[in-house]
């Protein structure tokens, strides 16, 4: 009896397929209270064929979406939740992230080309040089033309892959990214699946015009792509079928914190970092090297609203790195405790440019670098370093978003994974000088594209006024130097002096493959 009345007391319950670079993962929130009620989580296998690619198996990660919901499903069932109180699910995604299938067959074509891949340099580097003022930027995209954006994934698809060129030219051949590639299967597949995106995933091709909001089809023909490849652009709350929301996984974030308001912005510590902030209606052109994205466009009939965004490449992946190449920890928990217990990086600095450097350089040749070091170093001092490293970066976006907008952040919403770590958001606050709010209910980027399905039009079980959801809390983290200690700080390790490193690296490179060539 008690059992039966808690399934009616939870009412309508809202699903998210939550598809990121390292795992996948499906939850269940309770849409009046924001509660997550179970959720279930499978890692995913990456692969590096050559120096700087990175690939993905699609049918692992379709796999891994099916046996999520699958073990969630049995965990609510055990719990005596009645999942048929499951009204909707979204789909929130690794962005960038590129497939072509064939949709005759369902076959992927391809690889998943992750957006940290850097196989396309030299087609970036050939575009640009033809690019009037060898201009990296796009006015039409808010993007500059780098190996980052999906555009340059696919054209080096279809020039370097025969089955997908073949099929492009039978018109058998679908293109998407990862959001696409799950809606399409979800819904039927090749028979009948629903081949759309959202305007978020889509503002992230370099193909798309944030200011028409739909495909361009001069960028198209720039960058020599048939349009008919192209999934259908839709908002990112509303009915595509089984599936009911869409968000790139930053948007999804933004607004699973909530940021709903002008000059509002949060950071999502995952495998790379994201800092967005909510511009409102109309787009704002960075000055200093930051995207202009769109945030989200919650329903048809609803404004899209833009957003500024620095980008990192390398955050929680430097923690996969130190555990995996080097072996320095065992687990990712590790690396709290091993820069705890010596307090500072003791002047090694680690700059972590594995992927090139994001925002707000744009330079894919630069390659990491770790100095400082000393008889005295050791691996606790490299972890704390790798910690630094992550807030560093954080500061240097947040110091160019404050001059763009010209209004200062009084405080920084998190997320991610990484945010778990204490010792990293202490840091963080530090560096910033200003206070860090970390929801206690870290799956900010699931509920947000929950929030979004919830609210759909057809649906209507979410309200997304925040002042509704009182019992999401959230922790403090205040920063803990005073003025004149952060001045010091930066002073005699300035964030220039920081990168610099990255920039000898690649001026080292470039000398040395003209050497080579030069033989």
């Amino acid at each position: 009896m008690a059992a039966s009345s808690n399934r009616i007391m939870l009412g309508p319950l809202v699903a998210a397929i939550d598809q990121g670079t390292s795992s996948t993962r499906f939850l269940v929130f309770n849409a009046k209270t924001a509660e997550l009620l179970s959720h279930h989580q499978v890692e995913i296998k990456q692969s590096f064929p050559k120096e700087g690619w990175v690939e993905e198996d699609p049918k692992e990660i379709l796999q891994s979406v099916y046996e999520c919901m699958d073990r969630t499903c049995e965990k609510l069932t055990q719990l005596n939740i009645d999942i048929s109180n499951i009204k909707a699910i979204g789909v929130t995604n690794q962005r960038e992230t590129t497939l072509v299938w064939d949709k005759e067959t369902g076959e992927p074509l391809y690889n998943a080309i992750v957006w940290l891949d850097l196989r396309t340099q030299s087609t970036v580097e050939r575009l640009i040089n033809k690019t009037p003022g060898k201009n990296k930027n796009h006015l039409k995209t808010g993007l500059p033309i780098s190996t980052y954006f999906s555009a340059v994934k696919l054209r080096w698809l279809m020039d370097n892959v025969e089955k997908v060129h073949e099929a492009v030219l039978s018109h058998r051949a679908m293109f998407g990214t990862v959001d696409s590639w799950l809606i399409w299967c979800l819904t039927g597949g090749k028979k009948g699946g629903v081949h759309c995106t959202d305007v978020t995933n889509a503002s992230r091709t370099m193909l798309f015009n944030i200011h028409t909001m739909d495909w361009d089809p001069e960028l198209c023909k720039y960058f020599d792509i048939p349009m008919e490849i192209l999934p259908k652009v839709r908002s990112s709350s509303e009915i595509y079928g089984l599936m009911v929301s869409c968000l790139g996984d930053q948007s999804a974030a933004l607004v699973g914190q909530m940021c709903f308001k002008d000059g509002q912005a949060k950071n999502t510590y995952g495998t790379g970092c994201f800092l967005l902030k909510n511009v409102g209606t109309k787009p704002v052109m960075s000055d200093h090297g930051l995207l202009t994205t769109v945030a989200y466009k919650l329903g048809r009939d609803k404004p899209a609203c833009y957003a500024l965004e620095g980008s990192v490449a390398i955050a929680g992946a430097v923690v996969r790195w130190l555990k995996d190449n080097l072996g320095i920890i065992q687990t990712s928990t590790e690396l709290e405790k091993l820069a705890a217990d010596v307090g500072t990086s003791y002047g090694c600095y680690f700059v972590p440019a594995f992927s090139g450097l994001y925002a707000p350089y744009w330079e894919p040749s630069a390659r990491g670098i770790i100095c400082g070091l000393t008889q005295f170093t050791n691996r606790s001092h490299l972890a704390f370093a790798a910690l630094e490293a992550v807030c560093f970066q954080t500061r240097e976006i947040l110091d160019a978003m404050n001059q763009d907008s010209g209004i200062h952040l009084s405080q920084l919403q998190v997320d991610g994974g990484m945010t778990s770590n204490r010792l990293l958001m202490q840091l963080q606050a530090d560096i910033l000088c200003i206070p860090v709010v970390k929801p206690s209910m870290p799956e900010t980027t699931a509920l947000g594209a929950a929030m979004a399905a919830g609210a759909a039009e057809g649906v209507s079980v979410w309200s997304l006024n925040p002042e509704d959801l009182t019992e999401v809390t959230s922790e403090k983290f205040e920063p803990q130097i005073n003025p004149e200690e952060e001045t010091s700080i930066f002073s005699s390790v300035p964030l220039g002096f920081y990168i610099l490193g990255s920039m000898f690296m690649l001026i080292g490179a470039k000398y040395i493959a003209g050497q080579c060539e030069s033989e």
